[in-house]
């Protein structure tokens, strides 16, 4: 064998490798999440902050302010309180605490001021919709089931359609490796969550489809905007918390989008306390 033809042959080998690392912290993963989701309430709640938590600081670093410890113990603190709130059913104080840590932060800040605050807002929207979506007892859960598995299926359907097919890329100086085969794929992937939902009978399957394909494309904006921040700050990947991953940023971009937009479609139709029910029932 030349060395040319080694080359490949090691990237393959590689990429292979990576995969699997994927693959099994998924396997590992994703069970406990759904899990702690379902169990919902507190303990819910307190996987949810403790993420947060993680996405703010892992923006900090990004964008260059983890540095500054009032900014970064501001912001953490400001989270932990609102969940605790949140665990307490009190969204009015909950939603106090976050004006008041983006307030800190934003005033603490010595550089960056309006990356620093809009890593905190980020954190903290997504804080408030994973809560928000999940408030409802039987609903809340489908209604967390279906963002889960959209974002899901969109990340899946994307990465096999965009290395089966390949072809022109979608965004090459964002994120030179996503291509519009991928995009259609994980789009088409999030339809077939949606029909295995009304074929269970949790929901029609016109506006399943419509919720499905709205929030798959909001998952691959997600995914583009957080690879456009770290190019504009040089960075490659946002952490190492998860093998094969990256860090919470890059494993949760498309869910903190998705996530969000599906709590104001849900809170639009069922109000505060019925943010699930909202989302699932027609």
């Amino acid at each position: 064998m030349t060395e040319d033809e080694a080359a490949p042959a090691a990237v393959t080998g590689q990429g292979s490798r990576n995969l699997l690392t994927r693959v099994v912290a998924a396997l590992v993963l994703a069970p406990v999440a759904v899990a702690i989701a379902y169990a919902g309430g507190g303990l819910w709640t307190a996987l949810v902050t403790l993420v947060v938590i993680g996405l703010y600081v892992e923006w900090l670093m990004i964008v260059g302010a983890a540095r500054h410890r009032l900014v970064v113990a501001s912001g953490g603190v400001a989270l932990a309180v609102a969940g605790l709130c949140l665990a307490l059913g009190r969204i009015d104080a909950s939603l106090l605490a976050l004006a008041l840590g983006f307030a800190a932060v934003a005033v603490l800040s010595p550089e960056r001021r309006n990356w620093t605050a809009a890593g905190f807002g980020y954190a903290a929207a997504t804080e408030m919709a994973s809560v928000l979506v999940r408030f409802d007892q039987i609903e809340g859960f489908v209604a967390l089931m279906l963002v889960f598995l959209v974002v899901w299926g969109t990340d899946i359907g994307g990465y096999f359609a965009g290395r089966g097919i390949g072809g022109p890329k979608l965004w090459p100086r964002v994120s030179p490796n996503k291509t519009w085969a991928g995009a259609a794929g994980g789009f088409a992937a999030s339809l077939v969550v949606a029909a295995g939902f009304a074929a269970f009978g949790l929901g029609r399957a016109g506006p399943l489809l419509l919720v499905s394909a709205v929030l798959s494309i909001a998952s691959q904006l997600g995914d583009l905007f957080e690879s456009a921040v770290k190019r504009r700050f040089g960075v490659k990947d946002s952490g190492r918390i998860i093998p094969g991953h990256g860090g919470l940023l890059d494993r949760l971009d498309g869910f903190v989008a998705a996530i969000v937009l599906a709590a104001i479609f849900g809170f639009l139709r069922g109000g505060a306390d019925g943010v699930g029910r909202g989302l699932m029932v027609w």
